[in-house]
């Protein structure tokens, strides 16, 4: 099938999700990185629009290459480095050591080793492994009901109601119902609103052997130990087993090299945000769900050539709102790792009501999928 055939409501949907909660939340961090580091208003706009353009062309190619929903963003965990680390060097140094962290993965990616390592990786621990960083997301949903508990609890609410009359659309009713709530409270203003285009500013990369083993040498590790495995174990655990570790990891670190330049600390492979769009919400049809990569990659190249603006709407969303969406958004990502999977010597039917539901028998495990390894 083409890829106009393939297209679906849902699916668009879930690209868009992802993308949003992308903006909404991760990138709060780059921000609180660029203020520490007092980096001038043009270097960050640069940064994000070097994360948004590479994500996002990254992720068209790669789901049109492998018909799968691979969604790559840039390396949440190293711009969490980056908040402590950045302050310490110049911003040519940081480049610098930008493109020896994105070497590091591009000559990881092709000796084919990180390949052999996904491929031993028993698919109960990749399962194992996305329900643990998943879990404290959608754990968060409750926690925010201290902060806006109308709010959370209408979203909420919202969400078990299409969960059990249409699953697809769920999501995009929570998010309606989340902004449209806010702003009938008037918490969301059009005032906050920053009209413009993001402008790409180069810099000129300088090699200084403390920023290589102090920023280089941590970015590299934490984007494959916290970004690529957890992104690898999501695909095999979502039943695309079938992807190539080589040509992401290669792809994200060659695209990463030529945008350093304009301030991309790191393209890796999406994890939380990329749970949204592997799930059944995004299409009954695991063959079609690679429409959501390809929409959300879309929606990177429009939010960074409008980053400015649209950053500026993202970021004004309330923490409570982030944290609900996220929460709601990835509960069918979580209640699948938890039900398979798992080593279990019978088979079970398994109930799904709203979201997820222990098996009937084997409480203490749940059984392998039918149509899983």
């Amino acid at each position: 099938m083409t890829l106009f055939k393939d297209v679906s409501l849902s699916a668009t949907v879930a690209g868009f999700i992802a993308t949003v909660i992308s903006y909404a939340g991760p990138l709060v961090i780059i921000f609180q990185a660029a203020r520490t580091a007092g980096l001038p208003a043009e270097v960050l706009s640069s940064w994000i629009w070097a994360i948004s353009i590479g994500s996002g062309v990254l992720g068209i190619v790669l789901s049109l290459r492998y018909r799968a929903p691979v969604v790559i963003a840039w390396s949440a965990p190293g711009s969490a480095l980056l908040v402590s680390l950045l302050p310490q060097v110049s911003l040519g140094e940081a480049v610098g050591a930008y493109l020896v962290a994105n070497l590091i993965v591009l000559v990881v990616g092709l000796s084919g080793a990180f390949d052999k390592l996904v491929a031993r990786l028993p698919l109960s621990v990749c399962a194992a492994m996305l329900a643990g960083i998943l879990f404290s997301f959608g754990s968060a949903l409750f926690t925010s009901l201290q902060e806006q508990p109308l709010l959370v609890l209408a979203m909420f609410v919202t969400y078990l109601m299409c969960k059990r009359l249409s699953p697809r659309y769920a999501v995009l009713a929570v998010l309606l119902v989340g902004v449209g709530l806010m702003v009938g409270r008037g918490e969301l203003s059009a005032d906050a609103w920053v009209i413009g285009l993001a402008t790409p500013v180069w810099i000129t990369p300088e090699f200084s052997l403390t920023a290589m083993l102090n920023i280089g040498v941590p970015l590299a590790v934490v984007a494959l130990t916290g970004q690529f495995i957890p992104g690898m174990a999501l695909l095999r655990s979502s039943g695309y087993g079938e992807v190539p570790a080589l040509p992401l990891l290669a792809g994200c670190g060659l695209g990463s090299l030529l945008l350093a330049p304009f301030a991309c600390h790191g393209l890796a492979l999406g994890a939380i945000t990329a749970a949204i769009c592997t799930g059944r919400e995004a299409h009954e049809r695991p063959e079609r769900r690679y429409v959501a990569g390809v929409v959300g990659g879309l929606f990177y190249l429009l939010f960074g050539l409008f980053g400015a603006t649209l950053v500026s709407l993202f970021t004004a969303f309330p923490q409570a709102l982030v944290a609900a969406l996220r929460g709601l958004a990835l509960f069918g990502a979580i209640s699948a790792s938890l039900a398979g999977p798992w080593p279990c010597r019978k088979s079970v039917k398994r109930r799904w009501w709203p979201f997820w539901s222990p098996p009937r028998a084997c409480p203490f495990s749940v059984c392998r999928r039918r149509s899983g390894g």
